[in-house]
């Protein structure tokens, strides 16, 4: 078999010509860096839960994406093999925009977001009405672009359209938006909140705008508990924001290189908090792709 002609934090990307496999890993980032210690069938969840909203974005939103399969029968023979079932997709190859769609919900308290509302009332350079609470609800969302970098820098709307061009940066942005509101409605009747999340788009051939890469993972958003959320609570988070967490609280941030593996505890923890957001927001049983030895 070929070697990934990409590797990124979490996934293998393999070049099938006109095509692409994209596998999806047990590994785990954090602050860009990749942690020393997976956590067991996390690649399958995240694979999965990417599947079923592409699959529900194309079908209901009438928007494209680069899914093509994620059945075994489809992938090349290579990829039918035990240890890349249900990790794999196969998807059209696109030319990548060098931005990440970042939208909003909810001005999320464990984030930066706050900080810098805090220091000058703006979350991304974009002024926000005074008197936010922590974790306040958005009237309507917020759309702040990075660009695709090592730290992931801000950058305003009207920079966007000079790197992509004005049509292509609005289309960005509405899709984004649209998606973010659309998906956020069905997961809240999930009783989740989809407090932020990243989108990635790429053009096709004909210059078409399309949906890619990972999409409403907690690997790429912040999930809540509605429930606990409506009774004033603290949200308790079923993302990546555990594992965040500990990592301040337990290790110097600047030399997480130093760090030779995760307490068995926070994989655990980890582990779980993927398995509930996935069976809450699809309604099937993770169990039935995880297996029983996996776990």
């Amino acid at each position: 078999m070929t070697n990934p002609v990409a590797k990124g934090k979490v996934r293998n990307i393999y070049d099938l010509g006109t095509n692409l496999v994209i596998e999806t890993t047990d590994r785990i980032s954090a602050f860009n860096r990749v942690l020393p210690t997976p956590i067991p069938g996390k690649g399958i969840i995240l694979n999965n839960l990417s599947v079923f909203w592409l699959k529900k974005i194309e079908r209901e939103l009438k928007i494209p994406t680069h899914l093509l399969s994620a059945n075994n029968v489809d992938m090349p023979v290579d990829f039918r093999a035990p240890e890349f079932q249900n990790r794999c997709m196969l998807v059209r190859k696109l030319e990548m925009l060098p931005i990440e769609a970042i939208v909003r919900g909810y001005l999320v308290g464990s984030g930066s977001a706050w900080k810098t509302y805090s220091d000058d009332g703006t979350v991304c350079g974009i002024p926000v009405p005074a008197g936010m609470k922590k974790d306040q609800k958005f009237k309507t969302p917020l759309y702040t672009p990075t660009a695709k970098s090592e730290n992931d820098e801000n950058m305003t709307y009207e920079e966007t359209e000079k790197l992509l061009g004005k049509d292509i940066a609005r289309q960005v942005k509405e899709l984004s938006i649209a998606i973010f509101t659309a998906m956020s409605s069905y997961a809240e009747k999930r009783q989740i909140i989809i407090a932020d999340t990243k989108f990635e788009f790429g053009l096709d051939g004909d210059g078409n705008v399309v949906l890619a890469d990972e999409v409403l993972t907690p690997d790429s958003s912040r999930f809540w508990d509605l429930e606990q959320y409506k009774k004033g609570l603290p949200p308790t988070s079923f993302d990546k924001q555990y594992v965040r967490d500990w990592l301040k609280a337990n290790c110097d941030i600047k030399h997480l290189e130093e760090l030779k593996e995760l307490p068995a505890e926070v994989v655990k923890t980890t582990q779980n908090k993927y398995i509930e957001i996935f069976d809450w927001i699809t309604g099937k049983p993770s169990q039935e792709l995880l297996g029983t030895k996996t776990w």
